[in-house]
């Protein structure tokens, strides 16, 4: 019996996904970003370049002296000067010429004045101290000594060294290792998903020790503009890397993307500004003044500036100021660490 073979009936074939994309002139297709998403970099970026224009050629618009510290040998000559100059000097008696300029190379004022043989003024400077400052200083003999109908002869008793003939090393010295670690921050921020809280740490730490070696070994045995001794400018120099690294990697944890810009703000246009390389500290303004010694540039510059020329006499407060930048904004970040830690077990531990 002959059977035919039905052809047997195919399956339908189901169309494939696509994905529905919105027609013209629906909600979708017409929504815009939030009006945060176009401000904020906008905002950010114009308060950026206003700070950075504001401070670098703000401060050096108008410089004035702020009690800058005199050593002047015998009272009559103290008297005078301090009532001449008034509040532009900070006027300290000094038993006699070489008293004053001991103080002047210990580094605790910035000009010593004494009465020669001849009886003109002896003004002793250290040019170390910044071309600005002896600048003020030399103004301000001259005006003193105009008035009292004097005549003024001036020594260079702490001179720059021959490389550093304007006394900006220390400041770009400075600049750069901030710049260095604020940058390292922000690479160490973006490896949150890919390292451990402590492997960043040692990121960190280890890099910053590396910044300062570089940065030791080309400004000074390289370059030769720095005279400090290797080991405490590499010190220093590490210190100062570790600051600004962790003290960035501080603000991008708590305040986020925002961080990133307060940052800018803080260590790279105000701390640099406010350093006293480029304007001398006693010339600030007042509030500059409050800030500059207080922030890791400004305390970086000053310890540079006391190991190449002062022998490292004031060198350890500027050094306990990077430190505690260092060590109070790494502290702060694994404690922010250990509360989020802390947070999450309960709702892992819940059902």
């Amino acid at each position: 019996m002959d059977s035919t073979l039905e052809p047997t009936p195919q399956r339908e074939q189901q169309p494939t996904p696509t994905a529905r994309l919105p027609r013209p002139g629906t909600q979708a297709a017409t929504a815009r970003p939030p009006v945060r998403a176009w401000l904020q970099p906008a905002v950010i970026a114009l308060v950026v370049v206003a700070a950075f224009i504001g401070c670098y050629v703000g401060l050096q618009r108008d410089p004035r002296p702020h009690q800058v510290p005199i050593a002047v040998s015998g009272q009559a000559l103290s008297v005078e000067v301090g009532h001449a100059l008034g509040d532009s000097v900070e006027v300290h008696p000094a038993a006699d010429a070489a008293a004053a300029r001991q103080a002047l190379e210990r580094h605790d004022v910035s000009a010593a004045l004494s009465t020669a043989d001849d009886g003109r003024l002896h003004l002793q400077v250290a040019g170390a101290d910044g071309l600005s400052t002896t600048t003020a200083v030399k103004n301000l003999v001259n005006a003193y000594a105009a008035g009292a109908d004097r005549q003024v002869t001036m020594e260079d008793v702490v001179p720059l060294v021959r490389f550093d003939a304007r006394g900006l090393a220390g400041f770009y010295i400075a600049f750069g290792v901030t710049l260095a670690g604020f940058v390292l921050a922000q690479n160490a921020l973006g490896l949150a998903k890919l390292l451990h809280l402590r492997h960043r740490f040692w990121l960190i730490a280890g890099t910053s020790a590396a910044i300062g070696l570089v940065a030791t070994a080309i400004a000074g045995p390289v370059l030769h503009a720095v005279p400090a001794p290797f080991v405490p400018l590499a010190f220093t120099l590490t210190l100062l890397s570790a600051a600004a690294a962790f003290a960035t990697k501080l603000l991008g944890t708590y305040l986020g993307p925002v961080g990133i810009p307060v940052a800018t703000l803080l260590l790279l246009t105000v701390g640099n500004a406010t350093s006293g390389a480029t304007t001398g500290a006693d010339l600030l303004p007042t509030a500059a003044r409050a800030v500059s010694a207080l922030l890791p540039p400004g305390a970086a510059v000053r310890a540079i500036t006391d190991l190449s020329y002062f022998h490292g006499a004031h060198a350890a407060g500027p050094l306990a100021t990077l430190a505690a930048w260092a060590v109070i904004a790494a502290l702060l970040v694994a404690h922010r660490s250990r509360r989020r830690r802390g947070g999450k077990a309960p709702a892992l531990s819940s059902p």
